[in-house]
């Protein structure tokens, strides 16, 4: 029997007790959890796979690539209820083997009541026997803006972040095409 790690879920990030919750995962042979740990790590590289955030930024200094307590901000791309995000990473675990990489944040906006919005966005790597990589990012989202995007069909969260995975695992084998 094969078992698989999951992410780590704070109480009040529960999947199914917010507003909105999306699971994305791929597994893929020729790139390892290390390659995917880089690009997904260094903030520097997100904006030439994923056309879903810009303008990221540290504004307590530090950056670009992320550590554990690091605050950063960055602007979604698409999602017109959701403006710049305040966030600051909660877990990081770099993979080794056998053990899975893990990164978290919290995020949020301000704002009156009905544009708040806090968000923990979990990702699990780690290598599977077989050559093989498993990337599982999941996001569970707390506010009137997440409850209006959970009604939305498409939805955009979910196809957002499957970019985000496609865009990440192309640039962490090294087949990734500049935009523009």
């Amino acid at each position: 029997m094969t078992t698989q790690n999951a992410i780590n879920w704070p109480e009040n990030y529960l999947p199914g007790t917010g507003d909105n919750f999306v699971s994305n995962e791929v597994i893929v042979q020729g790139v390892t959890a290390a390659q995917v740990w880089r690009c997904l790590t260094d903030t520097s590289t997100w904006e030439s796979y994923n056309d879903n955030i810009a303008g990221i930024s540290f504004p307590e200094g530090g950056g670009p690539v992320l550590k554990d307590g690091v605050v950063f901000t960055f602007d979604p791309v698409g999602f017109p209820s959701v403006r710049t995000q305040h966030a600051r990473v909660v877990e990081f675990r770099a993979p080794a083997q056998g053990v899975p990489g893990r990164l978290s944040w919290s995020a949020g906006q301000d704002g009156p009541p009905e544009e708040r919005l806090d968000v923990l966005h979990a990702w699990l790597v780690e290598d599977l026997p077989g050559g093989r990589v498993r990337v599982l990012t999941q996001e569970t989202q707390i506010g009137r803006p997440a409850a209006e995007l959970a009604r939305r069909l498409p939805d955009p969260m979910l196809n957002g972040h499957q970019a985000w995975l496609n865009g990440l695992i192309r640039a962490a084998s090294g087949r990734l095409v500049t935009k523009g």
